[in-house]
């Protein structure tokens, strides 16, 4: 189960019935209603039935309304206490807000997403992958767009402890290189909604060439997170006044941090000669006339 309730929330959306939706919609509007309502007293504010509100919770993952009233009392907690941490009544980004607020909110909603993603970690996933990356003979990395830019962060890692690792953010190539794979190359693919078709398609083909494939994305349900054998997941929450990927990268790169240290662990001590070497040549590089 998603430690962020509401976005597990925000995500059902399409594939409830027209009562469920209702009761979606009110959660989302205002959270605090589910932390001070009875189930009867939602019911009736969503025009619905109290079978309809505990079947929705059950969709969730939830045992019924109970479980779903702690979890989003949890969420709420939480996110009453990253806007008092920086002053702020809502972190939702505004026309109106200057500078300095716009700051606030996005350091209030990137701390979350760090925070939320570090909580929901899978560790079991995480060391999986891990292994299967120190262990690779290939990695390919795939992405689109603000998620491509993932997909470089990695490979740059990558390549600096002696990896063989390539990205393309060609969908083409990615799809060329993909089903040239076998079962000791390992593909990892970013996409924070996990319905890029073109990042869908690269992995499914790396996929069906062998390789065991990886998946990063927010949502674990999605057409992405289907043709993975593994999923990590990032944890965030983009604003609705947004002209860009910002929490959800944010999240990505946390996650693919801890991902990396792992490797670097597993990989051991010839890693360290390999990160001083590469540290060291660009300086020398660079000083010379």
């Amino acid at each position: 189960m998603d430690d962020d309730v509401l976005a597990t929330v925000r995500r059902s959306l399409p594939k409830l019935s027209a009562a469920e939706s209702r009761v979606a919609e009110t959660i989302l509007g205002d959270p605090t209603l589910v932390v001070d309502l009875a189930i009867n007293d939602l019911a009736k504010l969503c025009r619905t039935s109290l079978s309809t509100v505990a079947r929705f919770a059950q969709s969730l993952g939830y045992s019924g309304y109970r479980e779903l009233r702690v979890a989003v009392a949890r969420a709420v907690t939480l996110a009453q206490a990253q806007q008092a941490r920086f002053g702020l009544d809502t972190t939702a980004i505004d026309r109106e807000d200057g500078p300095a607020a716009i700051a606030a909110k996005l350091a209030a909603q990137e701390i979350d997403a760090i925070e939320k993603t570090a909580m929901a970690l899978d560790e079991q996933a995480l060391d999986r992958v891990a292994e299967a990356l120190a262990a690779a003979r290939h990695i390919d990395l795939f992405g689109q767009a603000a998620s491509s830019l993932t997909a470089q962060d990695l490979q740059l890692k990558l390549a600096r402890i002696g990896c063989s690792v390539s990205h393309s953010p060609d969908p083409h190539l990615a799809i060329t290189t993909a089903s040239l794979r076998c079962r000791e190359d390992v593909a990892v693919a970013f996409s924070h909604g996990g319905e890029t078709a073109e990042t869908v398609r690269a992995l499914e083909v790396a996929r069906d060439a062998g390789a065991l494939t990886v998946a990063v994305t927010s949502a674990s349900d999605s057409p992405l997170a289907a043709v993975a054998e593994v999923v990590l997941l990032s944890q965030a929450q983009e604003s609705p006044f947004r002209m860009a990927a910002m929490s959800s990268r944010i999240a990505q790169l946390a996650l693919i941090d801890v991902l990396f240290v792992r490797i670097v662990q597993l990989r051991g001590e010839p890693v360290a000669v390999s990160l001083q070497r590469t540290h060291d040549v660009v300086p020398a590089r660079r000083a010379r006339p």
